[in-house]
């Protein structure tokens, strides 16, 4: 449709429309789209009946469960839509005459409604569903008035041409609105089959952390792949181009890629997995999340430490619970020289095991180690189920055996010095007068 031509397009639609608006086919057809409109108002309650979103989308994801819930909110409005594509369909097959514009129209308004609320239903931005809405309804009003071919034929014909690569606002606006499309129904697709997978007991920590991954890497290089190839752009077109940004990529995000490429190894070889407690550095605490670029370590404390993946494969890791939850826990201790060292064992041997967090698999064993300066010094080794819990548990052992030191009258060492004079001081300095 020329552009200069707007004005004399718009006058001749509105005397076709008045004109189709004093028809009997008209009326007839209004008609009908109010019974479809009360069919499918009656639909409503059997579809809330029959589909308890709550339950149904139990543990889904948030944006996966509003999908859902539009889903099925939106059931009346794709009723309406088919029972009056139907009922156009029939009425343009047969004799009763017309080309039952109004129908048609009426179904694409709904099935454009529908689009709008299913799409907008994973969008929080409200600008972003604004610009979604206003475009959704332009493309169904240029199609129920016959110019979207002669407005898409318009856009198509300013282009510009880089190597093999035709580029016109049309291809870029069908690029936009596809790719958003596909991103958006991967992202949700990606999610559900995420909460299947983490709820699935047949599949370790790890394993589930790399099929999620590979999951969300392959449905966005499908979408990407799909978009394309739909939008008519040759994939051999950008392989120049695409060869460039790849040398500039690698040049430019080596970090990033060694940090994906490490993190495939972590998942891999499960050297360490979601929940294991481990030590890099100075840094200790469970593993809550592995992701892309780093593993996140809870502390303990309210922090989390994001450590790369790459630090985890090429530094020294300590791995608390690999092959064994269990721990081994030494608490040092001393006792003077007039305790007898059996008895002193034994006492402490009897307070570990004593202690409810220590473990009833493996006895503690108590040691005389040295014998000090200031007295015997001793080791007491017993074993816990959580290694987390290694710090409390020492604690409350050494405490439980201050107090059945102090029961049995056994002393702590402690450091003493003793000054012993080889002759008596004369006796002006005994009392501190002059000499």
């Amino acid at each position: 449709m020329p552009f200069d031509n707007v004005r004399q397009w718009l006058l001749s639609a509105r005397e076709t429309i008045g004109a189709a608006a004093v028809s009997p086919e008209f009326y007839l057809q209004l008609g009908l789209i109010l019974l479809c409109a009360l069919a499918a108002w009656a639909s409503r309650a059997l579809f809330r009946a029959r589909f308890d979103v709550s339950s149904m989308a139990m543990g889904w994801p948030g944006r996966l469960r509003r999908f859902m819930r539009a889903l099925v909110g939106s059931a009346p409005i794709a009723v309406f839509a088919v029972l009056v594509s139907l009922l156009g369909i029939l009425i343009r097959g047969t004799a009763l005459g017309g080309s039952a514009w109004l129908l048609l129209a009426a179904a694409q308004l709904a099935l454009t409604w529908l689009a709008i609320r299913l799409v907008t239903s994973a969008i929080r931005d409200p600008l972003l569903v604004s610009l979604v809405s206003l475009l959704a309804w332009c493309v169904a009003l240029l199609g129920i008035l016959g110019q979207l071919q002669s407005v898409s034929a318009a856009l198509d014909s300013v282009a510009i041409v880089l190597g093999g690569l035709r580029l016109s606002p049309l291809l870029v606006i069908k690029l936009v609105v596809l790719m958003g499309l596909a991103l958006w129904a991967s992202k949700l697709l990606s999610q559900f089959l995420e909460s299947r997978i983490t709820r699935s007991s047949d599949l370790t920590p790890s394993m589930q952390v790399l099929l999620i991954k590979l999951t969300h890497v392959v449905l966005m290089v499908l979408a990407v792949v799909l978009v394309l190839s739909a939008v008519g752009i040759n994939l051999s077109a950008l392989a120049i181009f695409s060869g460039a940004v790849g040398v500039g990529l690698g040049l430019g995000l080596q970090k990033i890629v060694s940090n994906f490429v490490s993190g495939v190894i972590l998942l891999v070889d499960k050297s360490v997995k979601p929940g294991d407690l481990v030590s890099v550095g100075d840094s200790t605490g469970r593993i809550s999340a592995m992701n892309t670029r780093y593993v996140s370590i809870a502390a303990g404390d309210g922090r989390a430490i994001l450590i790369p993946n790459e630090d985890l494969v090429t530094q020294k890791v300590v791995n608390w619970t690999y092959s064994d939850t269990n721990a081994l826990v030494k608490v040092r201790f001393g006792a003077t020289y007039d305790a007898d060292p059996r008895h002193v064992c034994q006492l402490a041997v009897s307070v570990a095991a004593a202690t409810e967090q220590v473990s009833d698999s493996n006895s503690p064993v108590c040691l005389l180690t040295e014998f000090g300066d200031n007295g015997m010094l001793f080791a007491l080794s017993f074993w816990i189920a959580d290694p987390s819990g290694m710090d409390a548990t020492r604690s409350a052992v050494m405490a439980a055996l201050w107090a059945a030191f102090r029961r049995e009258s056994i002393r702590m060492p402690y450091p003493m010095r003793e000054v012993r004079m080889a002759a008596p001081l004369p006796a002006d300095v005994a009392t501190g007068g002059p000499r």
